[in-house]
């Protein structure tokens, strides 16, 4: 899904850092020249790039916008957006954190199209925090069954369409000093159009389009300095969702996801980052609700959704190092593993994963972020907003 890579834009990013020294060289200690700033469209584009980040404390709604061209393997040449909002509940609150809004959208000549929206929303003294994520895309997919054996079978490729909107929300209430719970719900809408025949039996006989309704409730510890970019603290999280035939899903079933957070600086500008996270599904679970292996969960370079099955677990250890003014670099180390059940485990299945990435700081702790990461006879290149985890 969010595979495109807005490589010119970077760039320009990149170099905009490197302008704004211009309107200032020093040289003695106590002389400076001053350089009169450019006049005309292209001071203005570096002026917005170089103040994106700046916090603007007298803004009830501090917006910025990213976008440009981009290529990757999967979708190929396209035009991709980004964008993130900053704000407060209270303007005049100075203890609550800020907010986050963040829009991205992408359209490739490949007939790929994504639209979507993220966030978090804090009440006043964090009482209250409203998480969620709404996105829709349009894409042609590959398929190669359910479970790992299909799964790694190079021969199992089938081409078809996939439609997804996806709804996913948490009402998260403060019970006590950094822990939360409430009630959380999902609405998905997944529909595969234009198989190839021969490869129809992929599917097991259920049903190509499916609309699944969930509900459940959600629990979190959490102690990080920052949701959105984390250098210290940690995050425990617990979803667990029902999706019963009352509420009218074709396929009753109910999961599990567990997911655990840990950040520590280590030196200056460099930070570890851990996620171990894990998702099961009890009953009769429709392919299109599998757990997989997927950037969403961290394991960059995989193909999204290609190893998937009633049950899945990742690890991820991750250093992001700052490297100058607003530009960082990130390495990390992972593995995740497909079973249908606890007793159907392989440690021979595992999928390793590794990779490299660059960050570019496009608001106040807020990063945009350009990732290559390699898998098991895979490789991709993953661009988006915030961090993987």
């Amino acid at each position: 899904m969010k595979r495109g890579v807005l490589t010119f834009l970077l760039f320009l990013a990149f170099a905009v850092t490197f302008a704004a020294d211009a309107d200032s060289i020093a040289v003695t200690p106590t002389d400076t020249v001053t350089v009169a700033p450019h006049k005309g469209l292209v001071s203005r584009v570096i002026k917005y790039f170089m103040d994106s980040n700046k916090p603007k404390p007298n803004k009830k709604f501090d917006f910025s916008i990213l976008g440009g061209p981009h290529y990757s393997s999967e979708t190929k040449f396209g035009i991709g957006l980004v964008a993130a909002g900053l704000y407060k509940h209270n303007f005049n609150d100075t203890i609550t954190p800020m907010s986050m809004v963040g829009l991205y959208g992408d359209l490739s000549t490949t007939g790929y199209y994504l639209l979507g929206i993220k966030g978090y929303h804090l009440f006043p003294l964090e009482r209250y925090r409203i998480n969620y994520k709404i996105y829709f895309y349009s894409q042609p997919n590959y398929y190669w069954g359910m479970g790992y054996t299909p799964n790694s079978n190079d021969d199992n490729e089938t081409e078809y369409r996939r439609k997804q909107l996806k709804l996913d929300a948490d009402f998260m209430i403060r019970a006590g000093d950094n822990f939360y719970f409430g009630p959380t719900g999902q609405f998905c809408l997944i529909s595969g159009t234009h198989l190839n025949p021969d490869g129809e039996w992929l599917w097991n006989q259920q049903h190509l389009t499916t609309r699944t309704y969930g509900i459940g409730v959600a629990m979190s510890y959490d102690t990080r300095d920052n949701i959105s970019n984390a250098y210290n603290g940690i995050n425990l999280e617990i979803h667990q969702r029902f999706y019963p035939r009352f509420l009218k899903n074709d396929y009753a079933f109910s999961s599990t996801e567990l997911t655990g957070n840990y950040y520590r600086q280590v030196w200056k500008g460099g930070v570890i980052a851990t996620q171990l996270h894990a998702m099961f599904t009890y009953g009769n679970t429709p392919w299109t609700m599998m757990p997989s292996i997927t950037t969403s969960n961290s394991l960059r370079g995989y193909y999204d959704g290609r190893y998937n099955d009633k049950c899945e677990v990742d690890a991820t250890v991750e250093l992001r190092q700052h490297v100058w003014r607003r530009n960082g670099l990130v390495a990390w180390v992972g593995a995740g593993n497909v079973f249908p059940k606890f007793s159907g485990f392989r440690l021979s299945h595992t999928l390793p994963n590794y990779g490299v990435g660059y960050r570019w700081e496009f608001k106040n702790r807020i990063n945009v972020r350009l990732d290559v990461g390699f898998g098991r006879g895979e490789k991709g290149i993953v661009f988006n907003i915030n961090e993987a985890f």
